[in-house]
């Protein structure tokens, strides 16, 4: 059972192990109600972070943004090796995500107007196509696709790597973060990529119910659903923003 999420790793629902007697056991429709409260805390904060935006100017979020992505990373990597943690911690993490994302939305809708609602509204029907697209089975989670999305997972991880770390020497990669034809096509390719690793979370929270986890898992598979998600929303932005420029 493979997934590109990296907070959902091949053993994270059986090192959890099963439920004992009188135990609740972890559901779908249970992870699904997390996931909707996961979304309205990060829209909860977003929002507040844009109207500061809005009204104080774009300096005025500059701190609530960076200390929701610093929040943001310690408590998914709290959350990640501390499962039995995740009811508390990825609620957590999800309104810091939302100071961030407000943040950044509300930045670049000031560059380019409308591109906030146009992303949110790619990143929710990419949401529902592909979840209905694997309920139906049009979309099967083979060993070969699984295969296939953590390998491109892995190598956008590596370029992104080197992106950040050749910045630290002030080198750049050349055109794939720029807005010309290169950089358009590889940020189409990582918002399919992004998109495929729902239907790999899709299987591994199914997977996770079918094999009797406990209920607390049902928070940790909402979590590691809404960091796809945010991934998701940040590429599209991105892939947006370039489209844009162009």
């Amino acid at each position: 059972m493979r997934t590109g999420n990296p907070t959902l790793t091949t053993d994270t629902f059986t090192s959890a192990g099963r439920v004992v007697p009188g135990q609740e056991a972890m559901t779908i429709q249970g992870t699904v109600n997390k996931t909707g409260l996961f979304l309205l805390l990060l829209f909860a904060t977003a929002s507040w972070t844009w109207n500061m935006a809005a009204t104080s100017g774009a300096a005025a979020v500059m701190p609530y943004m960076w200390g929701g992505v610093i929040g943001g990373l310690v408590f998914a990597l709290v959350t990640a090796f501390k499962h039995t943690w995740a009811p508390v911690t990825a609620p957590i993490y999800a309104l810091l995500e939302g100071l961030f994302l407000g943040a950044l939305s509300s930045l670049l809708e000031l560059q380019f107007p409308g591109i906030v609602i146009q992303a949110v509204g790619l990143t929710l029907g990419t949401l529902f196509a592909l979840l209905l697209a694997y309920k139906s089975r049009m979309i099967r989670a083979t060993e070969n696709f699984k295969l296939g999305v953590v390998a491109a997972t892995g190598g956008i991880f590596v370029v992104y790597m080197a992106t950040m770390v050749l910045g630290f020497f002030g080198v750049s990669i050349p055109f794939i973060h720029g807005s010309g034809t290169i950089g358009i096509l590889f940020s189409l390719f990582v918002v399919v990529i992004a998109a495929l690793n729902l239907v790999l979370d899709f299987d591994f929270i199914e997977s996770g119910a079918e094999h009797g986890a406990p209920r607390y898992m049902e928070w940790y598979g909402a979590f590691g659903l809404i960091v796809t998600l945010i991934w998701l929303y940040i590429e599209i932005l991105r892939l947006l923003a370039k489209l844009r420029e162009r």
